[in-house]
């Protein structure tokens, strides 16, 4: 399921991209060419929803206890998309006139312009970019973050384990050394009860031996 997520991610970080470069260039352009390009747009930006909604299905479909990461980015992405959806509101009530009024105030002339607008554009990328390689880096950070907490978390009921484990070994020392001492006892008081049988055994042999003896002699 992780792997269709990722697929999902590359597509909408590929149309994210170019829904930026186009909501950039929508407030330089005017008449058909505007429209057609908002058109373009809207289209991208439903398709990026449509994108948002099937990795939220695959979300779903992944166990609890790795659900956390994918959460986090997905949050992160629905943050991305609501700001290009601002951002792609700001550009359609733009007009490209402005650009062509500051143009005239500055006394540039159309190729200078031009070469402005491109030189805009390409910082405006340029920021973008950087933009979501932070965006990427935080997400990267707090991924880190929750492992470190997982690790710690394992490591805390290993802990926990081993304790109870080294618990149930002294409990079972201590019921051998008693189980020791006991069999012991019992060995001596079996060991003095032979000692005992074999003294009164002896006495009474002796005693027959006796009898017989003074029997015998008459005595």
């Amino acid at each position: 399921m992780s792997s269709d997520f990722e697929v999902y991610e590359q597509d909408f970080g590929t149309l994210t991209a170019e829904i930026t470069n186009k909501v950039g260039r929508i407030p330089k352009l005017s008449g058909d060419d505007k429209k057609c390009m908002v058109a373009n747009v809207e289209k991208q930006m439903e398709e990026a929803r449509e994108l948002l909604e099937q990795m939220d299905l695959e979300i779903r479909e992944i166990p609890l206890q790795s659900r956390g990461l994918f959460s986090t980015r997905m949050k992160s992405y629905k943050q991305e998309l609501e700001k290009l959806d601002k951002d792609f509101k700001r550009s359609r009530i733009a007009y490209s006139d402005e650009v062509n009024l500051r143009n005239e105030l500055l006394g540039e002339d159309g190729n200078t312009s031009e070469n402005q607008r491109a030189f805009l554009l390409d910082n405006t990328e340029r920021l973008e970019r950087s933009t979501r390689r932070l965006e990427a880096g935080y997400q990267l950070t707090v991924e880190t973050e929750q492992i470190g907490q997982e690790i710690l978390e394992n490591l805390h009921h290993d802990k926990e384990k081993i304790q109870r484990a080294r618990e149930r070994l002294r409990e079972t020392d201590t019921n051998l050394g008693k189980s020791s001492r006991i069999l012991t006892g019992m060995l001596r008081r079996i060991i003095q009860n032979r000692i005992l049988m074999f003294i009164l055994g002896a006495i009474i042999l002796l005693t027959i031996v006796l009898a017989i003896y003074f029997a015998v002699t008459g005595h």
